[in-house]
């Protein structure tokens, strides 16, 4: 989802005792809110080349109202994009959690590398572009050593699970 006025194409409520549906603009809200100023921990599962699932977390941002991440290109997740960009991203956001799936695939434009990594150092990693990756003096081991490669997260379905009033479960579509 890089387009700011991008929006869900179909709605479904998924809770069974009687909630509402959810308002995308919830969970998205809080990602905006949320990415630079809180510590949250995102989970991106990529699957291997058997099939097997390999999960990880991540350092992600919410910016423009799109995922982005970052990975060492001989971690397992990086190298399981290579060659089935494929993935979900989980979340746990303040009210509620949130699971994102759709196709990671690699950024090097360096206008994009530079707003992210400004973005990242916003939020307190001093991530610096280095031709078409990052390096900064440290990252998440989970990471690999640098440089970092930044992936962007299109958004094919999300499912969000309240966990605070108002209570539900929905999922929604965008346009692929």
């Amino acid at each position: 989802m890089t387009d700011t006025t991008n929006k869900p194409i179909a709605t479904r409520n998924l809770d069974r005792y009687g909630h509402a549906e959810l308002p995308w603009s919830r969970p998205r809200d809080l990602l905006v809110r949320d990415s630079a100023t809180t510590d949250l921990t995102f989970f991106v599962a990529t699957v291997r080349p058997d099939g097997r699932p390999h999960s990880a977390a991540v350092g992600a941002v919410w910016v423009d109202d799109t995922l982005y991440f970052v990975g060492g290109p001989g971690t397992r997740r990086s190298r399981n994009l290579a060659a089935n960009p494929a993935c979900t991203v989980s979340v746990r956001l303040r009210g509620i959690d949130l699971v994102l799936e759709g196709e990671a695939h690699r950024v090097t434009d360096t206008p994009t590398l530079e707003r992210i990594a400004d973005f990242y150092r916003t939020s307190g990693w001093p991530a610096t572009v280095d031709g078409p990756a990052f390096t900064a003096p440290y990252n998440a081991p989970s990471a690999g050593p640098p440089p970092w490669h930044l992936y962007r997260l299109t958004v094919h379905t999300a499912f969000g699970v309240a966990t605070a009033e108002p209570h539900g479960a929905t999922r929604w579509d965008f346009a692929r």
